[in-house]
């Protein structure tokens, strides 16, 4: 059961989705337990993420009400770690400093292969316009990474 504030109030929660060229955000409340796409960020090719990218977050955070962080963390198909486990972890670690929120991790595997076939079977079905493209999937991928959580994956 995902946690709640303070007297047991429903919270808001930011998701992160890291990847070293685009980190998905997405945002919901625990008292919904649904979760929507905010933005996609892109890193420029020359460099990885880092202070741009964790002030956006922090704003973003801060303009959601949001109370805390889940950050995905990427693993392998068979469990075993992935190679961006590591940085996907201490980014997680930073944006929380950044936005002075506790910060959750959950597995990651396979959220934007899911994102990715929510978005095509919405447009399959005429909710949705236009191609899917990798930044509506970084977004979709934090908001699957939120509903794990929320659904009571990850660690607490």
């Amino acid at each position: 059961m995902p946690e709640t504030g303070a007297r047991g109030a429903p919270e808001v929660v930011l998701a992160i989705d890291f990847g070293l060229r685009r980190i998905g955000l997405a945002v919901g409340d625990t008292l919904t337990r649904c979760a929507r796409p905010l933005a996609t960020l892109s890193v420029p090719r020359e460099r990885t993420p880092g202070a741009p990218e964790l002030r956006r977050i922090a704003a973003e955070a801060r303009a959601a009400g949001a109370t805390r962080i889940v950050a995905g963390c990427p693993y392998n198909g068979d469990g075993g770690e992935h190679a961006l486990a590591g940085p996907a972890r201490a980014f997680a670690a930073a944006a929380g400093v950044a936005a002075g929120l506790p910060v959750h991790l959950v597995d990651a595997r396979h959220s934007s292969l899911a994102a990715a076939a929510a978005l095509r079977g919405r447009r399959a079905g005429g909710t949705r316009r236009g191609r899917v493209a990798k930044p509506d999937v970084d977004g979709a991928a934090a908001a699957v990474i939120l509903e794990r959580w929320m659904a009571g994956e990850g660690d607490r």
